[in-house]
């Protein structure tokens, strides 16, 4: 099939491209439902906020523990394979959660047994993730063309953010309208979904490694060396890192619904959907004005856009004031994502892309769960507000030095 590197839509003349970015979609937008729920939930039983930071913890440190074994093996075996695997993994964890949280099962829990159950389940999705993300996102760059990976990196991040606003918007009203078991069947739905898709793309070739008798070990070495030698990507995912995890505000959202906003549930959907929104809407015009460009430029505005957004955000006491705070830091988060992606789809080789993707996603994953965690111990620990207002500007600090310190970088082209 020949595609137009001017085609807007290039990416998605390629069927099976199409499947997998709707399940990863249609996953996404199941994995942030459940969080809602169990999130807000939990804060409800517990009012501590760092109940909810635990939600985060619990899902990163198997995420982190297992995501470069993951790698590995993503460049090694079967894609598809590793994909349906960890996904049967995920939907069995959902169920388990159905049989937790029914009245006459979590009766019998306490409280602290209640909630050390709900983080061990996360925990094993999280562990699952370890080998679905690294797979995923490396399979992408079979399903496309080379020349079309940055317009295939433009439309993954559009679908995930589709999911990305659907599951937090609609997990608000199903918990308001259906209750939490309800909603949690319907997680459980779109999963099963998510399957099928996944079984109607045909499995691909296995790319050959240069020494198939390096252990795992050194195979994992080799993938960390060469995102750290690779400047733009060690500075692109550093930046993720640091912005996310001291800017983030998501896994808290609750205490703003509840308590200082005091919104409820419904509020607390319009919330979580407001950065997905705003990152939808901006990953969508990137089709037709790619930030790819320019990319490290967009890249460092696209951070300092984002740790703005946060410090007025932190400071607002008008409900949709801070929801439009909440709706830039996703269209700025949008920009760096997209830039992320094609970096992450063109500089590494075929053979050595799962193990970059999966060192990618142990920052990712640093800077989304253990973000959380952070998000819920500051609050905890200084008050919800003043922990927002240092994240903030802890982010503009860090944009500032990278800036300082990547010149050299914008000059770089990725188109």
């Amino acid at each position: 099939m020949k595609t137009s590197t001017n085609d807007p839509y290039a990416a998605l003349r390629y069927p099976e491209f199409v499947r997998l970015i709707s399940a990863n979609s249609l996953i996404t937008a199941a994995i942030m439902i459940q969080e809602v729920v169990i999130g807000y939930e939990l804060y409800k039983i517990t009012h501590d906020p760092l109940s909810l930071g635990f939600i985060g913890l619990a899902e990163a440190l198997p995420y982190i523990s297992i995501a470069l074994f993951g790698g590995h093996y993503a460049d090694r075996k079967d894609k598809r394979t590793i994909m349906q695997i960890s996904q049967s993994v995920i939907l069995c964890c959902s169920l388990a959660l159905i049989w937790v949280m029914y009245p006459e099962h979590r009766s019998h829990f306490s409280t602290t047994s209640l909630l050390l159950t709900v983080y061990g389940i996360l925990a094993a999705i999280g562990f699952a993730k370890g080998f679905y993300s690294p797979a995923s996102s490396s399979m992408k760059a079979f399903l496309t063309p080379r020349e079309v990976y940055s317009n295939a990196a433009t439309w993954s991040s559009t679908f995930w953010q589709v999911g990305a606003i659907a599951g937090p918007g609609i997990a608000g009203f199903l918990y308001a309208y259906a209750g939490l078991v309800n909603t949690l069947w319907v997680v459980v739905s779109l999963f099963v979904v998510g399957q099928v898709l996944l079984a109607l793309i045909s499995k691909k070739p296995i790319p050959e490694v240069t020494d198939p008798k390096v252990d795992v070990w050194q195979s994992i070495k080799e993938g960390i060396k060469f995102v750290y030698e690779k400047k733009i990507l060690f500075y692109a995912t550093s930046l993720d890192l640091a912005a996310v995890l001291f800017g983030g505000v998501i896994a808290i959202l609750p205490v703003f619904a509840e308590d200082i906003l005091k919104v409820g549930a419904e509020g607390l959907g319009i919330m979580r959907a407001a950065p997905s929104v705003g990152a939808v809407l901006t990953v969508f015009s990137t089709a037709y004005f790619a930030p790819t460009r320019h990319a490290w430029r967009n890249m460092l505005i696209a951070v300092a856009g984002f740790g703005l957004a946060t410090l007025v955000f932190a400071i607002s006491t008008n409900f949709w004031l801070s929801v439009f705070m909440l709706f830039l830091t996703g269209a700025f988060d949008a920009i760096s994502v997209v830039i992320r992606q094609t970096i992450l789809q063109v500089v590494p080789p075929d053979n050595m892309r799962g193990r970059v993707i999966s060192v990618n996603s142990v920052f990712i994953s640093s800077s989304n769960e253990i973000g959380a965690f952070e998000s819920g111990l500051a609050a905890k620990l200084m008050g919800t507000v003043p922990s927002v207002l240092l994240g903030g500007g802890l982010t503009m600090v860090i944009v500032t030095w990278v800036w300082l310190r990547s010149k050299e970088l914008f000059g770089v082209k990725l188109t």
